[in-house]
């Protein structure tokens, strides 16, 4: 029986019925439909609609239809349904009887499938805060293991400054932490309680709202009926954080399939993450990384997808609506799995410290450095910055760094050089001139690393 048939005296064209229904997508929803219907049962108790005993049966055929969705893969397919809802209510009928129809009373499709997507998306959120505390975790480890490590800082991909490479990673370990504080504020605009608002003008039941949400451990109810059942901000917004967490990922794989290259050779790439070339056998390809890189445009694509899609869309619900699914499912897939990926590139990739170091040692890295030293002998900034650039030129022309400068010819520049110059032109001490917090320094970075760790045990 169809939940909407009684108007209709004609049969659906097959292929608009193939096309209407959401099914093959939206059964994902089930096990939040059937939470939703245990609340549904009892609120109904409550205003007169179901005995306890009608109750106790409806909820018993719930939980063997949950148990059959857990435990057979081909139970959901053992009915042709046009969506989720359907589905449920027909197997509920099957087991309990016609007292099952009466579990739909003051309920509409429409804020079920709102409240069903409520559930299953705080349920998603949660398990996408795990993923990213456990590629943060890989980050802070990937760091520990390699503390003494020095790279080249760029800016416009050009060799700018040294840094330490735990503080390089430390970068998105503070991407991903925006990350999930975002999620944790989507949550809590993603847990209000949209059931009882019927199709758009409320229930026309005197069902307590605030209970039915305290069962499901809702924060809050909705406000208005029109609103609550036509309302995807939610899922929107979840999409859009998905995207700039793809960013976030996508950034770190381009990074990492540049330091992987031979032309860089800071990091190599481990066989479980990377793939060959079926004509050159030498060739190792970081095939993970490309193919996070890649799936960040189709969360893009989901996002621009559906703000395009409510955009004109007239109070209340619309079918047009239904299309929110597919592009949630899969945003949330593709999430899961690059996080998932990611966490294993960092859980095995190799790093080359010599090679890193050498990067870091070449290219006048330590200009500013040198600038610095002149401002603490008392000079401008900006007139140090212009003398500086001039020894640069200077020893690019005799083809030699800034340390093979002879004292003779620093003092040509400016009488404020001294032997200490060729100290402050060290890595180290590059480094460890940078003690401002938030900066590369290695006290700086390794009490980053412990307030990380910190972070991270807080919220395990």
């Amino acid at each position: 029986m169809k939940l909407w048939g009684g108007r209709f005296t004609g049969e659906a064209d097959a292929e608009f019925a193939k096309f209407n229904a959401s099914f093959s997508f939206d059964r994902r929803l089930i096990e939040a439909d059937i939470e939703g219907s245990f609340a549904q049962a009892e609120a109904l108790v409550k205003v007169g609609i179901l005995t306890e005993d009608e109750a106790g049966t409806i909820i018993e055929a719930l939980k063997e239809i949950l148990r059959r969705a857990r435990e057979d893969k081909a139970y959901l397919d053992s009915r042709d349904a046009e969506d989720v809802h359907s589905f449920v209510e027909a197997e509920l009928v099957a087991l309990a009887g016609d007292v099952g129809f009466k579990l739909h009373t003051g309920r509409s499709r429409n804020d079920q499938v709102a409240t069903d997507l409520r559930l299953f998306l705080r349920g998603e959120i949660d398990n996408t805060r795990q993923f990213i505390s456990d590629m943060q975790g890989a980050l802070l480890a990937l760091a520990e293991e390699n503390l003494d490590c020095i790279i080249p800082g760029y800016t416009h991909l050009q060799r700018a400054q040294p840094v330490l490479f735990a503080h390089y990673l430390l970068a998105y370990f503070e991407m991903l932490k925006r990350d999930a504080l975002r999620l944790t504020e989507i949550r809590s605009r993603v847990n209000q309680l949209p059931l009882g608002s019927g199709a758009l003008a409320g229930t026309g039941f005197a069902i307590d709202r605030w209970a039915v949400a305290e069962r499901l451990e809702f924060e809050g109810i909705s406000e208005n009926s029109l609103d609550a059942v036509s309302d995807r901000d939610f899922v929107i917004e979840f999409i859009g954080a998905a995207a700039l967490i793809m960013v976030h990922l996508s950034r770190l794989a381009e990074d990492f399939i540049i330091y992987s290259t031979s032309e860089f050779a800071f990091i190599e790439l481990s066989d479980a993450v990377s793939t060959g070339s079926s004509l050159m056998p030498q060739k190792k390809n970081p095939d993970s990384l490309e193919l996070i890189r890649g799936k960040a445009g189709r969360v893009f694509g989901h996002h621009t997808a559906l703000l395009a899609t409510v955009k004109g869309l007239p109070l209340a619900y619309n079918k047009d609506m239904q299309e929110d699914k597919e592009a949630l499912f899969d945003t949330i897939d593709t999430l899961r799995g690059s996080l998932r990926v990611m966490t294993t590139v960092l859980g095995n990739v190799r790093v080359n410290a010599d090679r890193t170091r050498a990067a870091a040692s070449v290219g006048f890295l330590n200009a500013t450095d040198l600038a610095d030293y002149l401002v603490r002998k008392g000079l401008a900034f900006r007139i140090a910055h212009e003398l500086v650039g001039r020894v640069v030129n200077h020893a690019m022309a005799k083809e030699i760094a800034l340390e093979e400068v002879s004292l003779e010819d620093y003092r040509q520049f400016s009488p404020l050089f001294s032997d200490d110059v060729y100290e402050a032109l060290k890595l180290e001490t590059s480094l460890a001139n940078k003690p401002a917090q938030g900066g590369t320094s290695p006290e700086r970075v390794k009490e980053a690393l412990q307030k990380a760790k910190n972070l991270l045990n807080s919220h395990s």
